[in-house]
Parts: C-alpha cells; sequence; structure tokens
C-alpha cells in the first residue's frame, strides 16, 4: 500500500506498516474509510454512557485502542519512534503525566473557561503524540469526552472533515501551531467557542 499525508500528518514508518490488520486494502482513500468507519464505532462506543475518565491514563490508550483495533495491530499503544511530531517517544509517559496532572489543576481552579480547558487538553495530547499515527483523530475524542463532562457539549471541529487536505484542515493545523507558541484564541475561534 503506497501512502499519502495530508499536511501535518504524522507519517507512518516500515515497522508500523506492517501492522495494517485488513490485507484487502491498497488505496489511502479506502484506508482513510476503513478507519472512519473503526473511529466511529469507538465514538459511538465512548459516548454511549460514561465509559472512563479522560483525565486517567489508562483510558486514553483504550480509547486509541477502540479507534483503531479493527486497523492498526498497534493500536492503543505507545510509540516506539520519533515522529515529525511530538516528544522523544521515551518521553511519553513523563508527558503525558504531567499534562494529565496539569488539567486536573486547571479544572480544580477554575483557571480558564471549560471550552478553554478542554481546547487546550487537545493541543496537549496532540503535541505529546503518544501513539504512532490517529493522533489528531484521538485528541478530537478525547477532548470532545472532556468538554461533554465539563458543559455537556462537543466541540465544532471546524464543521468539516479534517483527514483529506483541506481548507478547514489548513485552519487547524495554523490555529494548533499558534497553540504551540502560546496563543489558544485561534484554536478557539475554529472550535467555535
Amino acid at each position: 500500500m503506497k501512502f499519502e499525508y495530508a499536511p501535518g500528518a504524522t507519517p507512518i514508518d516500515t515497522d508500523e506498516a506492517v501492522g495494517l490488520i485488513p490485507t484487502h486494502l491498497t488505496l489511502q482513500r479506502e484506508l482513510n474509510e476503513y478507519e472512519e468507519a473503526n473511529i466511529l464505532e469507538a465514538t459511538e462506543w465512548a459516548f454511549a454512557r460514561r465509559r472512563g475518565n479522560p483525565l486517567e491514563e489508562r483510558f486514553i490508550y483504550t480509547v486509541h485502542a477502540r479507534m483503531f483495533n479493527q486497523t492498526w495491530k498497534w493500536a492503543g499503544k505507545a510509540r516506539r519512534s520519533d515522529k515529525n511530531i511530538g516528544v522523544r517517544w521515551f518521553e511519553i509517559p513523563v508527558h503525558l503525566r504531567q499534562m494529565l496532572g496539569d488539567v486536573r489543576v486547571q479544572i480544580d481552579k477554575n483557571a480558564y473557561a471549560p471550552a478553554e480547558i478542554a481546547a487546550r487538553y487537545h493541543h496537549r495530547l496532540v503535541s505529546v503524540h503518544v501513539f504512532p499515527n490517529g493522533n489528531g483523530r484521538h485528541a478530537r475524542l478525547m477532548a470532545d469526552l472532556l468538554l461533554t463532562e465539563l458543559m455537556g457539549q462537543q466541540f465544532r471541529w471546524g464543521r468539516g472533515s479534517l483527514v483529506d487536505a483541506s481548507e478547514i484542515r489548513t485552519r487547524y493545523i495554523a490555529a494548533l501551531k499558534a497553540a504551540d507558541a502560546g496563543d489558544c484564541r485561534p484554536l478557539l475561534e475554529f472550535l467555535g467557542h
């Protein structure tokens, strides 16, 4: 299979590519559709009833596993190589625990409005980049789970697909880069808050 990547996407390395479960896929479009069906099932599972705490490390791994368990053998497992984004692979546990602790404090101290806490949570989860692939999609679902817990609602995510190269994806990547530089306003605007 030849992988094609939208701007800002994390390339899958050779070792990860052999973890593809469905052997009948030959086109990137087919892989995207297959992953999307897997993600839809996981989303329904996560929102069907209270499944776990988005501020617990174990639940973060469980959600990723549910999102990609029919697509990738490494679903729900931390990456074991460095990528074009994220902390060094062996620093993932430390950065993830620190991020979760920071978010707990933000909630306890009402440091930001709930939507901003969830947006910052999303940004930090993407920036740690726990998994070999699917980090953005996973972080979006996790942020929606957190926002649902805090406010009973979900983000709008630019009102369109963020998988394919598009104007919406370009705005999303730019908003994440602004958050990297310490400015969360573009991300909040993109999210509709």
